[in-house]
C-alpha cells in the first residue's frame, strides 16, 4: 500500500480539479451537498492516489474535458456535485 501523500499538496490538487471542471465546492457546502467531513475524506482519497504525477500534468494543461479523468479517485463524487450544482442552478431560473 502506498503511503499517503502530503495533505497540503493533495488539498490543492483536489481544489484545482474541482475548479477546472466548474465544481463549486463552496456552493456545495452552502447547499448542504458536501459536508466538511466528506471534503476531508475526498482530500484523503486524493492523498492515497497513485495518479498524482499524472494529475499534476493534467491540471497544468488547464483544459477541462467533458468527464473528469478516469484515474481521479474523486471523479464520481465531483461529477455528482456538479450534477447537483446544475440542478440547483436550473431550479433558480
Amino acid at each position: 500500500m502506498k503511503p499517503l501523500g502530503e495533505t497540503k499538496r493533495h488539498f490543492w490538487l483536489a481544489q484545482r480539479m474541482a475548479k477546472l471542471h466548474d465544481v463549486d465546492l463552496v456552493g456545495a457546502v452552502a447547499r448542504g451537498d458536501l459536508a466538511q467531513e466528506e471534503w476531508a475524506g475526498m482530500v484523503t482519497r486524493c492523498r492515497g492516489c497513485e495518479w498524482t504525477e499524472g494529475c499534476t500534468r493534467f491540471l497544468e494543461q488547464g483544459e477541462a474535458h467533458d468527464d473528469l479523468p478516469h484515474d481521479c479517485r474523486n471523479r464520481v463524487r465531483m461529477a455528482e456535485l456538479l450534477a447537483l450544482q446544475t440542478a440547483a442552478t436550473q431550479g433558480e431560473l
